[in-house]
């Protein structure tokens, strides 16, 4: 039975094996790479990445890559696709081919009919001479010199080899079509990522419930708008606009520093130049301040007018964080 330092030395030797062979990928590269890289970006039509096995499964990965940086893309199973799938298939497509051997049955009965259709046919392959690699216009090196298997049998190595070449692609041709953070959201709306990426103060903000006072309210009346409200927070406004912030910390120092508050208001006692943030910014920037300055409510305002308390927990709730 193998102990466990016999096992976090064979998880070391996987480790630094898969590492090897991913860092020999650079000096495989050719100027196919390059051209495969232009005839992607330069295509009217979709990207259609296939393979048979583990080869299907990082297919499947690498066209996730591509539709959600920029480059629609779909999966093609190799087997399906000799059943009937190849009408997926448009005249405009450009195909990836995916197979460490390249000599399969199915990779050959796909390949001379992509070529029969006048797809340009891009190979992700470990074996340069095969009948993959011969029928392809552009190959992709993936050779590895073993598997990380201590039969060197299970796809280990090479398919990391797939998934990086792949992941090699989908980085150029980001920096291609200059696909910034904004880009990125648009195929990302749900989960955190996509709040992240795309939710605005504004959007969150419950304006019905808007703590406010003038400089002249009493402090029996300001406590009840800070409880009534519950965001622990009410702003000071004055023409409009806000002069100040009272929290429930500014109520507890009053109340430890004053024996008596009836003679005092809201202007006694407020900060003056509360931090704010506008409707239409980010959630992240209003996270960043909150953090910035260690305070948990953030006045929010249009144009100056004010419309709001940003909470953090508003944020903490919706998992941006």
């Amino acid at each position: 039975m193998k102990t466990n330092k016999n096992i976090l030395e064979i998880a070391k030797k996987t480790i630094e094996s898969e590492s090897k062979s991913i860092a020999k990928l650079a000096d495989l590269l050719t100027d196919d790479f390059l051209k495969a890289v232009e005839i992607i970006y330069n295509s009217k039509g979709r990207l259609v990445v296939t393979g048979i096995g583990k080869s299907a499964i990082i297919a499947q990965k690498i066209v996730a890559s591509m539709n959600s940086t920029g480059t629609p893309s779909l999966f093609l199973h190799a087997s399906e696709a000799i059943h009937g799938d190849l009408g997926m298939v448009q005249p405009d497509d450009i195909v990836i081919c995916i197979s460490k051997s390249g000599n399969s049955p199915e990779i050959k009965v796909l390949v001379p009919i992509l070529k029969h259709f006048g797809n340009s046919l891009i190979a992700i392959t470990g074996n340069t001479t095969s009948f993959l690699a011969k029928g392809a216009d552009f190959i992709l090196d993936t050779t590895v010199e073993s598997e990380s298997c201590p039969n060197n049998l299970a796809p280990t190595n090479s398919t990391t080899a797939q998934l990086v070449m792949g992941d090699a692609l989908a980085v150029c041709l980001m920096e291609l079509r200059e696909f910034k953070a904004q880009d990125f959201a648009k195929y990302h709306p749900g989960g955190a990522l996509g709040k992240k990426l795309l939710l605005r103060v504004g959007d969150m903000l419950d304006q019905s419930h808007k703590p406010e006072v003038t400089p002249d309210t009493n402090i029996k009346k300001v406590i009840f708008e800070i409880s009534e409200k519950r965001l622990g927070v009410t702003a000071v406004i004055e023409n409009n606009k806000v002069i100040g912030i009272i929290t429930d910390g500014d109520i507890r120092r009053m109340l430890n520093n004053n024996d008596t508050f009836a003679h005092l208001t809201a202007k006694d006692i407020m900060t003056k130049n509360p931090k704010t943030i506008q409707l239409l910014s980010m959630v992240t920037d209003a996270l960043n301040i909150l953090e910035d300055f260690s305070i948990t409510q953030l006045i929010v305002t249009e144009q100056e007018e004010y419309k709001g308390v940003l909470h953090l927990h508003d944020i903490l709730k919706e998992g941006i964080v």
